[in-house]
C-alpha cells in the first residue's frame, strides 16, 4: 500500500499546463484558491465576460477539491428540520433548496463542458448500522419527502441487492445524488475556466494583499493582480496569516484506502450501482467503488499520521463487517484530506471588507457546496444578486479554540478507530 491518492493516478481528465504567476496585471476578480469553489466562480465569471484571474498556491488540484471521497451529495451534514432550528425558517429552506438542487448543477456542468470524471448518477446511501441508526434514517426520510425530495428507504433484501451485504437492514437512498473522480472534476472545472478566458496561475501563493485605492491587489512572490473584488475560496487549507479564512473554521481531516481492482464477479455483488455510501456509525466510515472496480473506504482522522498496519487493520476491520465475501484483500493506496469544520455544522460566507468575499466550513460537502457556491459568488458580482447563494453574505464571528477543537476531534477519532481494530466498537 502505498501513501497516494487515488484519484491523481486514475483521473480520465489531464492536469491543464499551466504556469506561475510573473509580472503585474490586473483584472476585474481576483480569486484565491483553485479548488472547487475558486474554479466554479472563475468558470461562471469568465462565462459572463467578466475578467477573472485565478491564483492557486499548488497544482490544480492539491487540496481537498482533488482528494475527497467524491461523492455528489445534495444538502449538508444534519438533516432539513435541523438546519432550520439552526438558521431560522427562511434561511434554512434558502439553504435547503439550493443546496438540495446542488448535485444537479454539478452534473449540468459535466455535461456541458464534457468533464470525463467517471460521474454516476444512480444516487447516495446512508446506512443504518444498528437500531439507532435506523431510527434517524427514518427522521431524515420523513423530512426529506416533506419537501419533495426523490428519496426511497430501502429495507432488507432491498439493502443486501443494492450494498451487498447482510451486515444493513436499512439504508436511505437520496436519488439527487452520485459520485465522481473528484481530480478528475476539478481539472474539467480548470479546463472549462479557462477556455472561457478566465486566467488561471498555479504555484502562485498569495503572500498578502492591500488596498490600493478602490482596488485589492493580491500580491505573489513574482507577481501581483490587482482589481476592485476578491475572492478566498481558500477553505480547510487557509494557512496565511493575512487570510482571515483561518478564523471561521477549524481544521479536521478524512483518510481513505482503496483496494486492487475487484474480480469482475466480486465488483458486481459490491454496491452493483457504485453508489457511494456512508453509515451511522458514531465516527462514520465511507464505502464507495470506482470506475475500476477498486473498493474504497473511508474515515474521519488522520491517516498520514498512523502507521500503515494501523490503517491496513482499520480497513480489514470495516471490510470483514460490511463485506466478508471478499476475503484477503489487498490494500493499494491511502491518502488524507482535510475538511473545514464549524461548530454548527453550517457553511459561512461572509465579507470580510468592502469588495472581498470569503467562504469556509463545507463540512464536507465540498463537491456540490462549493459549485453552487462558486455560481452564486459570479452572480453576486454580476448582478448584486445573491440569490443563487445558499445564505447570504452576513458578519459571522471567529470560531473560538480552534486549536482545542481539531484536538478534541483528532483524538475522539484516533480512540475510536483503535477500538475498532480492537473490536471494542462496533
Amino acid at each position: 500500500m502505498k501513501s497516494a491518492c487515488l484519484w491523481y493516478d486514475t483521473s480520465p481528465e489531464p492536469a491543464l499546463p499551466l504556469d506561475a504567476l510573473q509580472g503585474d496585471h490586473t483584472a476585474e476578480v481576483v480569486v484565491i484558491g483553485g479548488g472547487i469553489t475558486g474554479l466554479s466562480t472563475a468558470l461562471h465569471l469568465a462565462e459572463a465576460g467578466i475578467k477573472v484571474t485565478l491564483l492557486e498556491a499548488g497544482d490544480i488540484p492539491s487540496g481537498g477539491s482533488g482528494l475527497n471521497v467524491g461523492l455528489v451529495n445534495a444538502g449538508l451534514w444534519i438533516p432539513p428540520d435541523d438546519i432550520l432550528e439552526t438558521l431560522g425558517p427562511e434561511d434554512g429552506e434558502r439553504a435547503n433548496r439550493v443546496l438540495g438542487g446542488a448535485p444537479a448543477e454539478v452534473f449540468k456542468l459535466i455535461e456541458k463542458h464534457h468533464i470525463n470524471c467517471d460521474a454516476t448518477r444512480t444516487g447516495t446511501l446512508y446506512l443504518a448500522h444498528n437500531d439507532m441508526g435506523a431510527g434517524e434514517l427514518e427522521r431524515r426520510f420523513k423530512q426529506f419527502q416533506q419537501r419533495g425530495a426523490p428519496v426511497e428507504l430501502l429495507e432488507d433484501e432491498a439493502c443486501r441487492q443494492r450494498i451487498g451485504t447482510q451486515r444493513i437492514r436499512r439504508a436511505l437512498l437520496d436519488k439527487r445524488a452520485g459520485t465522481l473522480n473528484p481530480t478528475a472534476y476539478t481539472r474539467g472545472l480548470a479546463r472549462a475556466a479557462s477556455g472561457a478566458g478566465a486566467r488561471l496561475h498555479i504555484h502562485s501563493a498569495v503572500t498578502g494583499i492591500e488596498r490600493q485605492g478602490d482596488d485589492w491587489c493580491a500580491f505573489t512572490a513574482k507577481g501581483s493582480v490587482k482589481a476592485p473584488r476578491l475572492v478566498i475560496a481558500t477553505n480547510a487549507y487557509t494557512e496565511d496569516h493575512w487570510n482571515q479564512v483561518r478564523q471561521h473554521f477549524f481544521c479536521g481531516h478524512f483518510f481513505q484506502v482503496a483496494s486492487r481492482p475487484l474480480s469482475d464477479e466480486l465488483a458486481g455483488e459490491i454496491l452493483p450501482e457504485r453508489q457511494g455510501a456512508w453509515d451511522t456509525r458514531t465516527v462514520l466510515s465511507s464505502l464507495r467503488r470506482d470506475a475500476e472496480g477498486r473498493l474504497l473506504l473511508g474515515s474521519l482522522g488522520r491517516g498520514e499520521s498512523k502507521p500503515l498496519a494501523f490503517i491496513k487493520c482499520w480497513a480489514d476491520r470495516i471490510k470483514d463487517d460490511y463485506f466478508p465475501q471478499l476475503g484477503k484483500l489487498k490494500w493499494e493506496y491511502t491518502w488524507t484530506g482535510q475538511i473545514g469544520f464549524t461548530p454548527d455544522h453550517m457553511l459561512r460566507l461572509f465579507s470580510p471588507a468592502r469588495g472581498i468575499l470569503a467562504v469556509s466550513g463545507y463540512n464536507g460537502r465540498g463537491v456540490t457546496t462549493g459549485t453552487v457556491v462558486g455560481k452564486g459568488f459570479a452572480k453576486l458580482i454580476q448582478d448584486d444578486s445573491d440569490e443563487e447563494l445558499p445564505l447570504p453574505i452576513r458578519y459571522r464571528k471567529p470560531v473560538s479554540a480552534i486549536g482545542a477543537r481539531s484536538f478534541a476531534y483528532e483524538s475522539g477519532f484516533t480512540l475510536y478507530h483503535a477500538g475498532q481494530c480492537l473490536r471494542v466498537v462496533a
